[in-house]
């Protein structure tokens, strides 16, 4: 069985090797970014079955924006956004995304969004 493979793309190098890690011992392929390469670049070279991406990049880059470049070239790809601020939740760009999730040590939320995107039943 062929590894399904997740695109992390995230500002923060400390939240990449830790999602990179907890995820590849779930049996993922991982990619990762940080979100400085051009995301149409990205899904074209990685293929991901899933990209979790966070919503704040940097200063002058958002997720939000990422996303609705990631929905007009490939809208089957689910999207996971990952965030420290649950307040996005509500903005109305957010609601492209297929799941939310607010940023935590415990990544058993992340996992479990994971699976359901993969459409894989909980472990």
């Amino acid at each position: 069985m062929d590894k399904s493979k997740i695109l992390v793309v995230d500002d923060e190098k400390h939240i990449r090797m830790l999602y990179q890690e907890e995820l590849e011992d779930e049996g993922y392929a991982v990619a990762t970014s940080d979100g400085e390469e051009p995301i149409l670049d990205l899904l074209e070279r990685e293929a991901p079955q899933v990209v979790i991406l966070d919503i704040r990049l940097g200063p002058d880059k958002s997720g939000l924006d990422l996303l609705q470049l990631i929905r007009g070239r490939k809208p089957h790809v689910p999207v996971i956004l990952s965030t420290a601020y649950d307040s996005f939740q509500h903005d109305l760009k957010s609601i492209a995304a297929d799941y939310y999730v607010v940023k935590s040590v415990d990544l058993s939320e992340l996992k479990g969004k994971v699976r359901q995107a993969l459409g894989l039943k909980a472990a």
